[in-house]
């Protein structure tokens, strides 16, 4: 699995371990895994190099495409993983609003960007591209839940921070998931 100038990295963009989650913010699960993410990309910040993509369940999940929407618009004001964050934090304040563009649009000024700018970006053809390349290389992946994640390009599906760890220490040492 290719990483590219377009994905979102972070942690060592060098680094040969390659962690690729494909989540949707409006997902419990995703916002549980978070901090087990947020951890690695910590501890093995010279080993790994973490990706996001966009895989919002729409039919289940009405706001996570408004969501990954804006997460995009964010990053291209240099900002994505503090709205990364941020969605999951607050994901109980809007997830289930009828409306939510406004809860999130506020979220990405209180960060302190350019209004015009977001809107834009937000409900441009480029975002909505980028959105679309993400979920189909989560469907040619046949990923069909999320939070779902592949190290190497092959899928895991750890259940705790420290099945996730021994699956990276694994990498480290050369070995591979069985």
């Amino acid at each position: 699995m290719e990483v590219t100038d377009s994905d979102w990295v972070r942690g060592n963009k060098e680094a040969k371990i390659t962690l690729v989650e494909f989540g949707d913010y409006q997902c419990p699960a995703c916002a549980d895994y978070e901090p087990f993410v947020e951890k690695l990309s910590q501890e093995f910040a010279d080993d790994l190099k973490i990706v996001h993509k966009q895989y919002p369940l729409s039919t289940i999940h009405k706001n996570a495409l408004l969501a990954a929407k804006v997460a995009e618009a964010v990053g291209k004001q240099g900002k994505y993983w503090e709205i990364h964050k941020l969605l999951y934090e607050k994901q109980d304040e809007w997830a289930n609003d009828g409306n939510p563009r406004g809860k999130l649009v506020q979220y990405a000024l209180d960060l302190g960007l350019d209004k015009q700018k977001l809107e834009s970006d937000m409900d441009s053809d480029e975002t909505r591209d980028e959105i679309n390349k993400d979920i189909a290389l989560g469907d040619s992946l046949r990923v069909n839940s999320t939070p779902s994640f592949f190290i190497n390009g092959e899928k895991i599906a750890p259940r705790s921070y420290e099945e996730f760890k021994k699956i990276v220490e694994d990498y480290k040492r050369g070995y591979t998931v069985e």
